[in-house]
């Protein structure tokens, strides 16, 4: 197990499922016995042999993949760390390769543009996506969506987390949490905050806040996080929840102002930044992560290459240093433990948009 992995809490409810009983018919007679039984050893000795072939291929496909240039699908536009993910791993697996890394930036609609067409790609290991928050709660958010994200998706590599930070435009006046929830009571319905759109991290942790704070702010939202973090800047909207790769540079820059950080926990590189939690809201705590994904039905030895792969690079120092400095921390898994970890955060977040009314706008 690759160091620097994420706790695993939700390993002890693993369950072991329950073991079908078979039954027999006893009116069979001798003969229809006898057929069916040998009907079933051939059915038998034909799967064990299919097995062995398409066990024996599986090796020989990891062996020569790739041979052919990689497309990662980001389902927001370049700016955000989703796009920086993409990136980093595409230039470490070209160099480790000597193919083509392609990063593929398709936004829209909550991510679920860019996911569906990841979802809808060959299952040979040359489309791949960078997951986020929103896959997934967009479950819960959208009455339907064009994929099955248990179905058309094989889980790699839970790849890092982060949290949140709460940025206002510097122009507004509330220097502290307190501030902006009373701030907000006394002029109910006249703030708005931006969101990378429905769904997103951004998005929902500012529902959540709404919720224990109960205030009233309006949502406005972006395809993406970029073009929210630069209106915020220019005072188009006055406050957001964002990734703190997305906003530490402008709020060091004076662009934006800090409140506090979503998670439980303060964040080592803006240490004197309080939690949502210590500010004055018990029981927020948000963390936001990031993922690869295949198409289902992608050969289990090419899905444990690339999860090799993407693992040793999340544990080169380099890289560790350089999301550290951007207020994220590396992770790596195992596809199984990245199936239950998604599992669980669908679980957490479809009770809060049923319990807070959230839409797909």
């Amino acid at each position: 197990m690759p160091a620097g992995n994420p706790r695993r809490p939700w390993r002890d409810s693993l369950q072991p499922a329950n073991n079908n009983a078979t039954v027999y018919d006893a009116r069979l007679t001798l003969t229809e016995r006898t057929m069916r039984g040998a009907f079933s050893g051939f059915c038998y000795i034909a799967f064990v042999l299919l097995c062995i072939v398409c066990g024996s291929h599986e090796p020989a496909l990891a062996q020569d993949y790739p041979s052919k240039p990689i497309r990662i699908i980001v389902p927001y536009p370049p700016g955000g760390f989703n796009d920086t993910l993409a990136r980093t791993l595409g230039h470490r697996l070209t160099e480790k390769w000597g193919q083509p890394v392609i990063v593929d930036n398709r936004p829209g609609a909550g991510g679920t543009i860019g996911t569906n067409i990841a979802a809808k790609a060959s299952p040979d290991g040359y489309t791949l996506l960078i997951a986020s928050f929103a896959f997934a709660v967009n479950p819960a958010l959208y009455t339907s969506l064009p994929y099955d994200p248990d179905r058309d998706f094989a889980p790699i590599v839970l790849a890092a987390t982060t949290p949140n930070l709460l940025v206002v435009n510097p122009q507004l006046p509330v220097q502290s949490v307190k501030d902006l929830v009373a701030f907000a009571k006394a002029n109910p319905g006249k703030l708005n905050y931006a969101s990378a759109g429905n769904g997103s991290s951004n998005h929902l942790s500012m529902e959540l806040f709404k919720m224990l704070t109960r205030i009233d702010i309006v949502h406005v939202p972006y395809k993406g996080s970029a073009p929210a973090v630069n209106d915020l800047m220019g005072g188009q909207v006055n406050l957001m929840f964002d990734n703190a790769p997305n906003v530490l540079q402008q709020v060091k820059a004076g662009k934006l102002r800090a409140l506090a950080v979503s998670s439980k926990q303060r964040l080592p590189i803006v240490k004197d930044l309080p939690s949502v939690a210590e500010a004055g809201v018990p029981g927020f705590d948000v963390s936001v992560w990031f993922g690869v994904l295949a198409p289902a039905g992608t050969p289990r030895a090419v899905i444990h290459r690339l999860n090799t792969e993407i693992n040793a690079i999340l544990q080169l120092a380099q890289i560790r240093q350089d999301f550290t400095n951007q207020g994220v921390e590396p992770a790596g898994s195992t596809p199984e433990e990245f199936a239950l970890f998604i599992a669980a955060q669908k679980t957490k977040w479809s009770k809060v948009v049923k319990e807070s009314g959230t839409k797909a706008e």
